[in-house]
């Protein structure tokens, strides 16, 4: 469940020290914690990730959202800047003025060392306009890819319909999104049970089902839902099978032994799919064998799901 950000007082007080309101590196909260704070009248600043030297904790396109009585969320590291970077966003908020801040290696802050031994360098816009911040949030809730594209040159932000790639795109940097995560667990047993909870656990959108619905299957599988089915029986799998293959989530995984597997690629192509469409499907399923109870499959499900979901975006990216 997602936490809700803290309560937002009609007046705006006094700046203090930035303290966190929450923990979170999900980028919708902290795009909703900035636009709630717009539409209550506070101001507030948007901290993007914009420049990695080295390593870094936080992929390019990390956000913070700091509002201007010192309550942020997000990470743009690993823990190490966000106060600091919270308190200039605040001067920025204060002044009108954006700016660009290095740390790590590059910066002048020598007193502010990353662990990574690396630089970042962050973009601090003061948010003037919340309308960019709504579409990004309204095209994820319809599960629909979004992006932001910030230029420091005229310091405006605005959304754009869909952003393949997060990065430089000459004076211009843009941020892409993704709807969440969803997962449908098939199947009536306790390893569906676990996984079920371990998805919820790791903030995905969890769906669960006994057996193949047309009225709600199709509805649920897009290209960034995971298909988990944990029967024990093939027959009652096929018809989900079937339909997560013509729906072409991001992955499809299966339970069963080589054997069955096998067994269900024979019937698979009895069926008409194609020796490519059926190696869609992870079988057996997970990222290391023979887990046998139910709570060690789960992480082994849940793990390969989130590789899967990783590989899939830099896909997207190179494509």
């Amino acid at each position: 469940m997602l936490q809700q950000s803290p309560l937002i007082e009609q007046t705006s007080p006094a700046p203090r020290n930035p303290q966190p309101a929450f923990l979170t590196d999900d980028s919708a909260e902290i795009l909703r914690f900035a636009a709630e704070a717009l539409n209550a009248g506070m101001a507030a600043a948007l901290v993007t990730l914009v420049e990695i030297r080295g390593g870094s904790s936080r992929p390019l396109g990390a956000h913070m959202a700091v509002r201007e009585d010192g309550l942020y969320c997000g990470f743009v590291s690993g823990g190490c800047v966000e106060a600091a970077a919270a308190f200039e966003a605040m001067e920025v908020i204060q002044s009108g003025e954006d700016r660009m801040v290095k740390y790590g290696e590059g910066s002048p802050y020598f007193d502010i060392v990353l662990p990574c031994g690396g630089g970042i360098t962050l973009s601090m816009h003061k948010l003037r306009a919340v309308q960019p911040l709504l579409a990004v949030l309204n095209a994820m809730a319809q599960r629909q890819p979004a992006g932001l594209r910030y230029n420091p040159q005229s310091q405006t932000l605005e959304s754009v319909l869909s952003q393949r790639e997060t990065g430089w795109r000459g004076a211009d940097f843009a941020v892409s999104y993704r709807p969440c995560t969803r997962v449908i667990v098939y199947g009536r047993s306790v390893e569906a049970a676990v996984a079920a909870n371990v998805a919820r656990a790791a903030g995905y959108d969890v769906h669960t089902s006994d057996g193949f619905d047309p009225r709600t299957t199709f509805a649920l599988m897009d290209a960034d839902t995971a298909v988990i089915l944990l029967y024990h029986d093939l027959n009652r799998e096929l018809p989900v099978l079937q339909a997560a293959l013509a729906a072409r989530p991001f992955y499809i995984g299966a339970l069963g032994s080589r054997r069955t597997h096998d067994v269900r690629m024979q019937r698979l192509a009895g069926l008409g799919w194609s020796e490519q469409e059926i190696a869609r499907i992870k079988a057996p399923i997970g990222i290391f064998p023979k887990a046998r109870d139910a709570h060690s499959l789960a992480l082994s499900v849940l793990a390969d799901v989130a590789a899967a979901r990783l590989t899939h975006a830099s896909n997207e990216d190179a494509g």
